[in-house]
């Protein structure tokens, strides 16, 4: 254990964050993984804007890489449109 008020209180610190961290990250896996499932297009497009947002912010807040926010997004893209294309050629 810490022999420091700082190093305690630090300790107090990175629980919350790592807590807060985790929750963020689940909701982007989950948000994911919810574009992924059967849905109706209109709904994953609503959907993919809000995963967008969270990516961003997440990205922002350091709580995962700007370039794996982009990534991600630049993926769940390929993926929205080639549904899309699949649903207007059907």
């Amino acid at each position: 254990m810490p022999n420091h008020a700082s190093c305690e209180k630090r300790l107090r610190q990175d629980k919350k964050r790592a807590a807060r961290n985790h929750y963020v990250r689940n909701t982007i896996k989950s948000l994911a993984r919810k574009m992924r499932s059967d849905m109706p297009i209109e709904e994953k497009e609503k959907l993919l804007h809000e995963i967008y947002a969270q990516l961003d912010k997440a990205a922002k807040r350091h709580v995962i890489h700007k370039r794996t926010a982009s990534r991600r997004k630049s993926r769940l893209a390929l993926h929205f449109n080639k549904l899309k294309a699949e649903q207007t050629q059907s």
